[in-house]
């Protein structure tokens, strides 16, 4: 079995679902997990976890991410995003100056409550949101604390330069139109939980104008980024490559693909590291608490603070945490 972490280039049309089931075909694993789900439209990275590392999932998918969307004023739509229904269009937009543009946006920057779309995974009363959508269903829904640590205007596309939207009644419950619509460009830094094609939506709402989002890239998950993000394809072709060569299988010879894994140690890279002292490595296998006696560190280690944790061989084993009022070390993780 493969342990790591990928840092997967999601591509347009699959769920972060059928990236997981694409991956456990490719390892011939089933132990595997995404670290925070992406729309079927949006692209960009999708860590995913193997192995032992899937005991990461959760801890990853906190981590701050960063987007690049672009939105459509003058459009609103059920669902949000440009995939919806049309339910409102401003044809004569107000006006407005690209100052005041940049000011309104600006405004979301910090926490704000935000009202969660129907058209999400989220369960209330044990059935998702988008199910109830589906089928005609619209139930309030709470807001929730989101935050944007940072925002920034990236461009903006004057209605002259804007694109031109077809749409015929019968596809349509706005009418059919032909005319340029503006668009924003925006990169937004946030906490887990935001969506942005909400964020749109609210922009829109701020504005007067309505907005939907026409696309989203996921540029950050935490430390990972899209520049060094690898596509199912391209992947897939590096196991057949390496399968046709060796005639092994991959699980075999895990450590080909280093250079694609990010090992799970390497994840905590910024802890410190804590030995542990011959004829103890048995604590670590049972998640026992360690003390400044039989381990190795030579300072004193600060209430709270975590380490990474080896055995007496150099293999990484668990990560501890030091609790000065026991003067010991528990367990946080253990891989």
């Amino acid at each position: 079995m493969i342990d790591g972490i990928i840092n997967i280039f999601k591509e347009k049309g699959p769920t972060s679902h059928d990236v997981v089931a694409r991956l456990r075909r490719i390892f011939k694993m089933k132990r595997i997990g995404h670290t925070g789900t992406l729309d079927p439209d949006a692209t960009g990275v999708l860590p995913v976890c193997l192995g032992n590392a899937t005991k990461l999932c959760e801890l990853m998918t906190d981590k701050t991410k960063e987007y690049r969307a672009v939105m459509i004023l003058g459009i609103t739509t059920d669902t949000q995003d440009i995939s919806g229904k049309i339910t409102k269009n401003c044809i004569r937009l107000p006006e407005l100056s690209k100052e005041d543009i940049i000011k309104n946006i600006m405004y979301f920057k910090g926490e704000y409550m935000q009202i969660p779309p129907m058209y999400s995974a989220i369960k209330v009363g044990g059935r998702k949101l988008v199910d109830l959508a589906r089928q005609g269903i619209e139930i309030k829904r709470e807001p929730r604390k989101v935050e944007i640590f940072d925002i920034e205007v990236e461009d903006i596309i004057t209605e002259a330069e804007g694109i031109k939207l077809n749409r015929t009644p019968e596809k349509s419950p706005a009418g059919a139109y032909d005319i340029p619509f503006p668009r924003i460009i925006i990169k937004v830094c946030c906490s887990k939980g935001t969506y942005i094609r909400t964020l749109c939506h609210d922009i829109g709402e701020r504005l007067g104008t309505g907005a939907c989002m026409e696309s989203l890239v996921r540029i950050r998950s935490g430390e990972f980024r899209i520049e060094d993000s690898i596509s199912l394809g391209r992947l897939e072709e590096l196991v057949k490559e390496e399968l046709l060569r060796e005639e092994k299988l991959i699980s075999e010879r895990p450590e080909y693909l280093k250079h694609v894994i990010m090992p799970i140690e390497h994840y905590f890279k910024k802890l410190d590291i804590l030995k542990v002292k011959k004829g103890y490595e048995r604590y670590i296998e049972n998640g026992n608490k360690l003390s400044l006696i039989n381990t190795c560190i030579e300072r004193k280690p600060y209430d709270g603070e975590f380490f990474r944790v080896y055995d007496i061989n150099g293999s990484f084993k668990a990560v501890y945490k030091y609790i000065e009022n026991d003067n010991q070390f528990i367990v946080y993780k253990n891989f």
